[in-house]
């Protein structure tokens, strides 16, 4: 092995790439077991959404594996770049002919064979800036003009064009990220819980003044009492989890997904893991994630540069609030809403930018093992000032 090649793998966390690629392969699994039948029936072909995830993978490892050795001036560099793509997807997204129309809401971007969810590439897009924004205004964070307006700003903007679409869950995952973030950055807590305070009542009212979510809401509180109408999904998902006991019914054994379980293969993957492999089977999925969870919060902990430390956290936190809000959806425990499973669920966008998220993630924790092991080794990290 060559020392350039030695030295690109030093302190690349295998931990954290095991994790991820195992639960990539245990959804690739579940999606053909998940989906057989519905592509079977509609397209001819049981391996139809199979093969699709399969090729999603392929895309997300080489995206992986180029943002393990991306430089850090292409990566920090066009922090404000990739907000103005974002913003760019969103408009075209909402506004032309390439937006993608589904059960009333327009989230999907038309490209050719692929339909592109913006939302995705904002979640990473909002973290580099968020990781830039604290690391440089450390001095002024605590105020309001300096520290407190610019994020909110930035991340409102985006909230408001995500409610447009209307996309609420994605929403709540981007003030998830901008609080959760804004309380490691340092922002005041009198403004960060008085903003929180005031979002909330604005959900509410939301829901409020819309017959669907108030209908939706009234069904994740009696999901029985509505199960032939706006309960469905969840009592399905619930009989899902409740016969798989422990050891499940069997990997391809499962019955929900005969056109009783909507969107088996999708956001409610995990229903169909609980069917057919149990207790045991969705155990090892948490455990896979508490894994993955754990070692990138450990890269960011290494992190001697604060910019990578809090671009690292975000990273983590995208996973870690996808793992956690999919769970609460198909156990339901938060009224359901479409957040897929990190690495698992199909669909190109969510796949792809999680393995984003991991190559991000391992080339941080690559630098850390350069400096460590004495910070001369190729691909050293640069200070921030030289990237920015």
């Amino acid at each position: 092995m060559s020392r350039e090649m030695k030295a690109n793998l030093q302190g690349v966390d295998w931990w954290l790439l095991a994790a991820g690629l195992l639960l990539a392969a245990a959804g690739l699994i579940m999606v053909l077991s998940a989906s057989g039948i519905m592509a079977e029936k509609f397209y001819g072909t049981k391996y139809h959404f199979f093969h699709r995830q399969a090729l999603f993978c392929g895309i997300g490892l080489l995206a992986m594996i180029a943002c393990a050795s991306l430089p850090r001036p292409v990566l920090y560099g066009g922090t404000y770049l990739w907000l103005l793509l974002v913003l760019v997807l969103f408009a075209a997204t909402a506004f032309s002919p390439l937006g993608v129309s589904v059960n009333g809401a327009r989230r999907w971007l038309r490209l050719g064979f692929f339909s592109l969810q913006p939302l995705e590439p904002a979640k990473v897009a909002l973290v580099l800036y968020l990781a830039y924004f604290f690391a440089g205004k450390q001095d002024k964070v605590r105020s309001f003009a300096i520290g407190f307006v610019p994020p909110f700003a930035v991340t409102g903007l985006l909230c408001v064009l995500l409610l447009a679409q209307p996309d609420f869950g994605g929403a709540a995952m981007l003030c998830a990220l901008l609080f959760l973030m804004c309380l490691a950055g340092g922002t005041r807590f009198v403004y960060l819980f008085a903003t929180f305070g005031i979002a909330a009542c604005g959900a509410v009212m939301l829901v409020l003044h819309s017959p669907y979510r108030f209908k939706r809401f009234l069904a994740f509180l009696d999901p029985f009492k509505e199960a032939a109408s706006s309960g469905y999904q969840l009592v399905q998902s619930l009989y899902a989890f409740g016969s798989g006991r422990v050891l499940g019914v069997g990997l391809g054994a499962g019955r929900q997904k005969l056109f009783f379980l909507p969107e088996a293969h999708n956001d409610f993957l995990m229903a169909v893991v609980g069917e057919e492999t149990g207790f045991l089977g969705v155990s090892l999925i948490i455990l896979l994630i508490g894994i993955l969870l754990w070692r990138a919060f450990t890269i960011a902990l290494k992190q001697d540069d604060l910019r990578d430390r809090f671009t690292a956290y975000g990273l983590a936190l995208i996973l870690g609030l996808g793992c956690l809000f999919n769970l609460a959806v198909v156990l339901g425990t938060v009224p359901p809403k479409g957040v897929p499973m990190p690495f698992m669920s199909y669909g190109g966008s969510q796949v792809i930018i999680s393995f984003v998220c991991l190559g991000l993630l391992l080339n941080l924790s690559r630098r850390a093992g350069l400096r460590v092991a004495g910070g001369s080794a190729v691909g050293a990290a640069a200070p921030v000032g030289a990237a920015a």
